[in-house]
């Protein structure tokens, strides 16, 4: 069913209010769970998911028990009003005689896989609470269009393997795109076996032999998990990690009270570096890790990016990016001692350097060329198996996604000018190909990065949600919505 099939209902005010969220993972999951408790009554939410993993979405339906959360279970409560909420709830479980280590507590590091668990379960709660009138529902299936309806007045959005949907208002919570491809690795060898281009993938790391050596392109976050579970296999061979600069992420260190950050914050890069390495030489000297600095900085790290003028973001990234997130983004203190010991041991090999062409020397042995930082001449490697962990694109434009591709062909969205994500608002909503913002068509998550910059963890995300929510409610409950025009 398309758009222009649709039969207009006789009067749009008399129709239940309708919001279309495209995709059922963490951002998704909690938007919907906050419009249930703004929305007027009968408002329909349809959240939808292409694959069946309503609720974790990818980051927390790792299988991996290994794979650790990077903060504290008493920061990843789902609801802001109610921030004991997953510690609760966790107790719950270790009481009803759940396989945990040990009684969770505030500063537990617990597994990924388990707070998809728990997402999942208040979600299906929602449902039940819901009811028959379906109030919220999951449509499983991909999103393959949205486009203008009823005289601009409502959006169609339809999809691959249902009956197009009539909405009031349609949010994009897509997570994160997928990694781009690295640099020099032409498509000829990204076909062969011996790259993986996702490393989420189920044959990332299958089919490998216990002593084969394995290139990890990239150092952060998603390459530590690459890692654990190459040693989680047993896998013995050299782990080779490789990024521009070979910074690895820092550890956490207890969960004492974050420092507040420095008041007033100056403008401007440089003038902020030099005020944040004040404070942290002080707190040092007072006897202050260096972390309850960086997380004091966390209330006004929006403003200050949001503040900033194009040229010193860009600076940023250019210059700070790395070195901000392997502080900002930490490990749990047990994922970075396996990190240290088989650096210890001489299998995890990380390295800072430009990689410059892959060659398939045999069906199982890739050579890799590559420059180290600060030196001229160029280094090979031989691996079995060279893994994309560079971490999530950002420009929407090189994203294969067809709903993406489909929307930025019509226009109805743009990326945003640092090609972090899509270009929206402070208030979420979407802006056009010629920069005009839509009253209909709204993104949450990690793909509204360029504006918020932070914006990837529970308790940005949850904000953010909660906000959008307000005003999504509000826009709903005017007397007469069909005047907005997206």
């Amino acid at each position: 069913m398309t758009a222009d099939r649709e039969a207009a209902p006789p009067d749009d005010r008399d129709r239940p209010a309708a919001v279309a969220i495209v995709g059922g993972g963490f951002s998704g999951t909690l938007l919907a769970l906050y419009l249930r408790r703004r929305c007027p009554p009968g408002t329909r939410i349809h959240l939808i998911e292409r694959t069946a993993r309503f609720g974790p979405g990818l980051a927390y339906s790792t299988e991996n028990p290994s794979h650790l959360l990077n903060a504290f279970a008493g920061r990843m409560s789902a609801f802001p009003d109610f921030p004991s909420h997953f510690v609760d709830w966790l107790r719950a479980r270790h009481a009803a005689g759940e396989d945990m280590p040990a009684p969770p507590t505030e500063t537990s590091f617990v597994p990924r896989r388990t707070y998809g668990a728990y997402l999942r379960e208040i979600l299906d709660a929602e449902i039940r609470e819901a009811g028959a009138e379906g109030g919220l529902s999951l449509v499983r299936g991909a999103a393959t269009g949205i486009a203008p309806s009823h005289g601009g007045r409502l959006l169609s959005v339809t999809l691959d393997r249902a009956p197009a949907l009539v909405v009031d208002i349609a949010v994009l919570a897509v997570g994160n795109f997928p990694p781009e491809a690295p640099p020099g690795a032409a498509p000829s060898f990204r076909a062969t076996g011996l790259y993986r281009g996702d490393p989420w993938a189920a044959d990332a790391l299958s089919g490998l032999a216990p002593d084969s050596a394995v290139l990890l392109i990239g150092t952060g976050q998603t390459m530590v998990d690459a890692a654990v579970s190459l040693l989680d296999r047993g896998h013995r061979g050299p782990i080779h990690a490789l990024s521009r600069r070979g910074l690895l992420p820092t550890r956490h260190a207890g969960g004492r009270t974050p420092v507040p950050a420095p008041s007033p914050l100056p403008a401007g890069t440089a003038a902020l570096c030099r005020s944040v390495r004040a404070a942290i030489g002080a707190a040092a000297n007072e006897g202050i890790d260096w972390r309850r600095v960086v997380d004091g900085l966390r209330p006004a790290t929006q403003h200050l990016w949001q503040a900033a003028s194009p040229s010193d973001r860009a600076r940023f990234l250019r210059h700070l990016r790395p070195w901000w997130e392997i502080h900002r983004q930490r490990l749990a203190p047990e994922i970075a001692d396996r990190i240290d010991a088989a650096r210890s041991r001489g299998q995890f090999l990380a390295a800072a350097g430009r990689l410059l062409d892959y060659r398939a020397v045999t069906a199982d042995i890739a050579e890799i060329a590559y420059r180290r930082r600060g030196e001229t001449a160029p280094r090979t490697l031989r691996v079995a198996r060279v893994v994309n962990c560079s971490g999530p694109g950002g420009d929407v434009e090189r994203i294969a996604d067809p709903l993406l591709r489909r929307l930025l062909d019509a226009g109805m969205i743009r990326p945003d000018p640092l090609r972090l994500g899509l270009d929206v608002t402070g208030e979420c909503a979407l802006r056009d190909r010629d920069g005009r913002t839509s009253g209909r068509l709204y993104a949450v998550g990690p793909v509204t990065r360029g504006t918020f910059w932070e914006i990837t963890s529970v308790p940005d995300i949850r904000e953010q949600c909660a906000a959008l929510a307000e005003r999504i409610a509000a826009s709903l409950a005017k007397p007469d919505r069909s005047r907005e025009r997206g």
